[in-house]
C-alpha cells in the first residue's frame, strides 16, 4: 500500500477554505435578518460600501442593489447586524444622508468624505416587517419628537417646502412636514408639526400667514416694509398668533384645520368681529381711494374700504360715487362696541343719529402725497350744515363733507373761468397803442421841449443872479430906497402937521391960510421951521 505524504503545500488551501466556512458561519450565526429597501434612485450607493447606521453607529451593510422590473425605482438589500435586528420593525423609516441645503446651511458635509449612507430611525411598532419604502428627504421630524400636527389650507402653496419653518411671535417652534394639492384642485394642504409644548399656544381661534420673504405695502398710512428671519426669507415659513380676544381659547386638537392667508394684516382682518357696514356719498372723483383704504377717526384706524362704486341713479346732473365701508366699533370703545353692535339694532342707529347731529361726516383724505393715495376720515364738522338721516335705511349711509383741497380747488377753477372771460387780448392791444403814443412823446419831449427848458432855465438863472446882486446891502438900489423911505418920512411928518392945523383952524379951507401975528410967527418960525420945497 503507497504512502501518502501530505506537504504544506497542500495544507494551506484547505486552512483557508476552513476559514471562510468558519467566516461565513459565524457571519450567519451573528448576522441579523436581511431587509429591502426601495428607493426611487440608487445616487450614491455602492455595494459593499455604503453602511447602514443608526444614530451615526454603523449597524449593517449593502449587499445587493437591483432595479425593478418596470424601471421605476432601485431596491437595496441590507444585512443587518445580529444586535440591529429591532430595526426591522414595521415602523422603522430609511433614507440616503447625503450633502444637502437646509435653510442657511448645507447639511451631512462629512458624507464629502465618507460617502453617503443609509439612515435609520426606529420606530415604536412592534410588529417586524422586510420589505420597506425609503424616504427621498430626511424627515422633518423625529418619531420620539412630542407635539401635534395641523393641516393648512391655502389657495397657493408659494414658497413653502418640507422643512420650512413655523414660528410663534417670531420663535421657530415647528416645522412644515409636506403638501398635497387637494382632489378638487382648488387649494393646497399644507401638513405642520408644532413642537411641544408650544403645541399648547394653538388654539381654536388661532390665526395663520405665510412669513415669506418681505411683506411691502404702500398704502394711504406710507411705505411699511416687514421682514422675517434670514431662515424664512430664504426656505419660506408659517406663523401664527392666537387672539387674546377670541372666546374660543379651547386648545386645538390633532389634525384640526385652519386657513392660511398671505399676510398678517389679512389674519388680523380675518379675526376682527362681525362689522358695521356703512355707505359714503361723495360728489368727487375717488381716484386714488383704493378697495382697503384705512377709515381714520382721529388717528385710529376703525374701518376699511371693502368696494367703490358708482350710483346708478344720476342726482343734479352728476354721477355720485359711493364707497361701501366696514366699521369696527370694538375700536371705538367698550361702550360703543355695546350701543352700536354689528350697526343693525336700534340703539346703534340712534347712537349714529345723535352723532350725525352733532357733525359726524366723512371726508376724502390725501394719505400720501407721494403716491396719491386716499383714505376716509371721520370727524365731527359742527359747522356743516344739517342734513336729513334715515335710520331705516339698509346699509345705513353717513353723510360727508367736500374735502378744503377739492373747495380751493373749485374756487381756483371758478376764479380761472372769469379770468379766461378777461379781454387780455385787446387789453394788451390798446396799451401796446397807448405805449406807442408815450413813447412818441417822451421823444418829442426830449428833443423839443428839454432844450427849450434847459434855455428858458438858464434865462431864470441869470434873473437871479442879477436879483440877488440888486438885494446886496451895498448895492444903489439899496441907497436909494432907503432915500426914498427917508423922504417919505418927512412927508408924513408935514401931513400930520397939516392936519393938526386944519384941525385947530377949519376955516381955513374956505377964508385959506391967515397970517399969524408977529410974535406967533417968530415962534413959529423958530420952534417949526418950514419944510423945504
Amino acid at each position: 500500500m503507497p504512502r501518502v505524504t501530505i506537504t504544506i503545500v497542500w495544507l494551506l488551501p484547505v486552512l483557508i477554505a476552513l476559514a471562510g466556512v468558519i467566516a461565513l458561519a459565524h457571519a450567519w450565526l451573528m448576522g441579523g435578518p436581511e431587509l429591502c429597501i426601495t428607493f426611487t434612485t440608487g445616487e450614491g450607493l455602492q455595494v459593499g460600501k455604503t453602511r447602514l447606521r443608526y444614530r451615526s453607529v454603523e449597524i449593517g451593510q449593502l449587499e445587493t442593489l437591483r432595479i425593478s422590473k418596470d424601471r421605476s425605482h432601485v431596491t437595496a438589500v441590507v444585512r443587518l447586524q445580529a444586535d440591529a435586528s429591532r430595526l426591522s420593525a414595521c415602523s422603522t423609516r430609511f433614507w440616503v444622508v447625503k450633502p444637502r441645503i437646509e435653510g442657511t446651511h448645507v447639511a451631512a458635509l462629512g458624507t464629502l468624505v465618507s460617502g453617503p449612507y443609509i439612515a435609520a430611525e426606529m420606530g415604536h411598532a412592534t410588529k417586524t416587517c422586510r420589505n420597506f419604502r425609503g424616504m427621498d428627504t430626511p424627515p422633518v421630524i423625529a418619531s420620539a419628537q412630542n407635539g401635534t400636527r395641523f393641516e393648512l389650507h391655502t389657495a397657493s402653496l408659494g414658497s413653502l417646502e418640507m422643512g420650512s419653518p413655523v414660528y410663534f411671535r417670531r420663535v421657530q417652534v415647528g416645522r412644515v412636514l409636506g403638501y398635497a394639492l387637494q382632489k378638487n384642485g382648488e387649494d393646497v394642504s399644507v401638513d405642520v408639526f408644532v413642537n411641544a409644548p408650544y403645541d399648547r399656544y394653538v388654539t381654536a381661534s388661532s390665526k395663520w400667514w405665510r412669513a415669506s420673504g418681505f411683506d411691502v405695502r404702500l398704502n394711504g398710512s406710507g411705505l411699511r416694509i416687514d421682514t422675517q428671519s434670514i431662515a424664512a426669507i430664504w426656505n419660506g415659513g408659517v406663523q401664527f398668533e392666537s387672539p387674546t380676544d377670541s372666546p374660543n381659547h379651547a386648545i386645538a386638537s390633532e389634525g384640526q384645520s385652519f386657513a392660511l392667508v398671505d399676510s398678517q394684516t389679512d389674519a388680523t382682518a380675518a379675526s376682527k368681529e362681525q362689522a358695521a357696514q356703512v355707505l359714503m356719498r361723495f360728489n368727487a372723483s375717488l381716484r386714488g381711494l383704493a378697495v382697503g383704504a384705512p377709515v381714520d377717526f382721529r388717528g385710529v384706524e376703525i374701518g376699511e374700504v371693502i368696494g367703490i362704486h358708482t350710483d346708478d341713479e344720476m342726482t343734479h346732473g352728476a354721477f355720485d360715487m359711493i364707497a361701501t365701508v366696514n366699521l369696527y366699533p370694538i375700536r371705538l370703545g367698550r361702550s360703543y362696541r355695546n350701543a352700536l353692535g354689528e350697526g343693525n339694532n336700534a340703539a346703534g342707529r340712534e347712537l349714529l343719529s345723535m352723532m350725525i347731529a352733532r357733525g359726524l361726516r366723512g371726508q376724502l383724505r390725501m394719505g400720501n402725497a407721494l403716491t396719491g393715495q386716499r383714505y376716509i376720515a371721520l370727524d365731527f364738522f359742527p359747522q356743516a350744515p344739517a342734513v336729513r338721516f334715515d335710520m331705516a335705511h339698509q346699509p345705513v349711509e353717513l353723510p360727508t363733507v367736500p374735502n378744503t383741497i377739492e373747495e380751493l380747488q373749485d374756487q381756483l377753477s371758478s376764479t380761472i373761468a372769469r379770468l379766461d372771460r378777461v379781454p387780455f387780448d385787446q387789453i394788451g392791444q390798446n396799451l401796446a397803442v397807448s405805449l406807442d403814443s408815450t413813447s412818441t412823446l417822451f421823444s418829442k419831449v426830449s428833443d423839443e421841449i428839454v432844450p427849450q427848458a434847459q434855455s428858458t432855465l438858464q434865462s431864470a438863472e441869470q434873473a437871479f443872479k442879477a436879483a440877488r446882486a440888486t438885494l446886496q446891502q451895498d448895492s444903489p438900489l439899496q441907497s436909494d430906497v432907503h432915500l426914498a423911505l427917508a423922504q417919505l418920512k418927512r412927508t408924513l411928518a408935514s401931513i400930520d402937521a397939516l392936519g393938526d392945523y386944519l384941525e385947530q383952524h377949519p376955516e381955513s379951507l374956505v377964508l385959506g391960510k391967515t397970517s399969524p401975528p408977529a410974535s406967533q410967527r417968530s415962534s413959529l418960525t423958530s420952534d417949526n421951521p418950514a419944510p423945504q420945497k
